[in-house]
């Protein structure tokens, strides 16, 4: 039966077995990693097991189970532009995406591929695009990119995603992470066009790295907390850097579990991840009171430094035992830095609106006076927070009704 489905398609629909034929039967559509780039056969599994009841859906496919809700339609609608031409197979109705139904599945259909181009939903899609892109009659700018001319196009993306993630998930995040993935697929697509790797050499080391490192998930091993993850991670890390070590002979050097911390990181964030790093070995305070007397110890000897020398040592240590204080507190240092940041900026241009309403030139106000301002700002600031939290309740409240 299934070859005859096969002979109607390539007379009809020009289908070309040798293209990959995929089949796939309704009933596991949700589950099943469809390319639409390449022509498919949807056959219900009644066609195999005519005596059979048809099996339930199987669990949705990682990555394409946001929306899986709308079933196996749906998964079609996401993948195929609504205008995309449907066969059936034994019925001379023409149809498009946007015509089916789930009654329609109970039926042989043929789904001729789709452009590489228009595919969007396809993980393959990009690299395609930026394939396309790099090609002799492509895009003149980006035939002139190189590894190191996208760095900084790379370091704006991760800024841009990190900004968006204080709004959770949202098509904005969607949005601002397909501009990063796009910097991933570029990188690799020149690394392809050098003969050195592809992202299926990217797909495949990080696949690999998550499979080793989680053997609690993947193999035998137990854990039973978060912390028992960390430490063993940091020990499957260790032994791999002792391998690298070793696989390059006896003058090799074993590499720091520091090793690997970027020195293009912004300074809170890398510092953070040095003391984390430090911690899951075991090098910590045994009490967070060690890490506060430390800082006032700190804030001492910065006091006394005697020169711009000492002074500028002297704050890097400070700022580095305050990064501590925020790790073992749980606080993202970087993160609570940008959100005081944000305030402090917020609130001064407060102080500037006042002083401009008051015709008053910051720079000849007193240090009382912009304090006075600044507690106006604080204050304002508030009063507006708390009428939008009114605001809110107001409006996810239920209305009372009249008795």
């Amino acid at each position: 039966m299934l070859d005859a489905f096969v002979a109607e398609a390539r007379i009809r629909w020009g289908l070309d077995p040798a293209a990959g034929l995929q089949i796939v039967t309704p009933e596991r559509l949700t589950s099943t990693p469809i390319e639409p780039s390449r022509p498919v056969l949807v056959v219900p599994l009644a066609a195999f097991r005519a005596s059979e009841p048809a099996e339930a859906t199987d669990e949705p496919l990682p990555g394409r189970h946001a929306t899986v809700a709308s079933g196996a339609i749906g998964v079609l609608r996401r993948l195929y532009p609504a205008d995309h031409p449907v066969g059936r197979i034994g019925a001379t109705e023409a149809a498009t995406i946007a015509d089916l139904d789930e009654a329609a599945l109970t039926a042989p259909l043929y789904l001729a591929p789709v452009a590489p181009e228009l595919a969007f939903a396809s993980p393959w899609a990009l690299p395609w695009i930026a394939n396309r892109l790099r090609q002799p009659d492509g895009c003149p700018w980006d035939r002139e990119q190189t590894h190191a001319s996208l760095k900084k196009h790379l370091l704006e993306e991760a800024y841009e995603v990190y900004d968006a993630l204080d709004g959770g998930a949202t098509p904005d995040l969607a949005g601002e992470l397909g501009d990063l993935y796009l910097q991933i697929v570029l990188h690799a697509q020149l690394a392809a066009e050098a003969g050195v790797f592809d992202m299926t050499d990217v797909e495949e080391a990080i696949s690999r790295k998550i499979v080793r490192r989680h053997p609690h998930v993947f193999g035998d091993a137990k854990v039973a907390t978060a912390g028992d993850v960390n430490r063993q991670w940091e020990q499957i890390k260790r032994a791999e850097r002792e391998d690298e070590a070793a696989s390059g002979g006896a003058d090799a050097e074993v590499r720091s579990a520091l090793d690997g911390i970027s020195p293009s990181m912004p300074a809170l964030a890398a510092a953070q991840e040095m003391q984390e790093r430090a911690a899951h070995l075991g090098y910590d305070w045994p009490e967070i009171v060690g890490i506060i007397d430390k800082v006032h110890e700190e804030l001492a000897e910065l006091d006394e430094a005697a020169s711009d020398a000492e002074r500028r040592e002297e704050v890097g240590d400070l700022l580095l035992v305050v990064t501590n204080l925020a790790r073992r507190h749980g606080v993202e240092a970087e993160g609570a830095l940008r959100a005081a940041a944000d305030k402090f900026r917020d609130r001064f241009r407060r102080v500037e609106r006042m002083a401009r309403e008051r015709n008053i030139l910051l720079r000849d106000m007193t240090f009382a006076e912009l304090d006075d301002l600044w507690d106006a700002a604080k204050a304002e600031a508030r009063a507006e927070a708390a009428n939008r939290q009114a605001a809110a309740g107001q409006t996810s409240a239920p209305k009372e009704t009249a008795r």
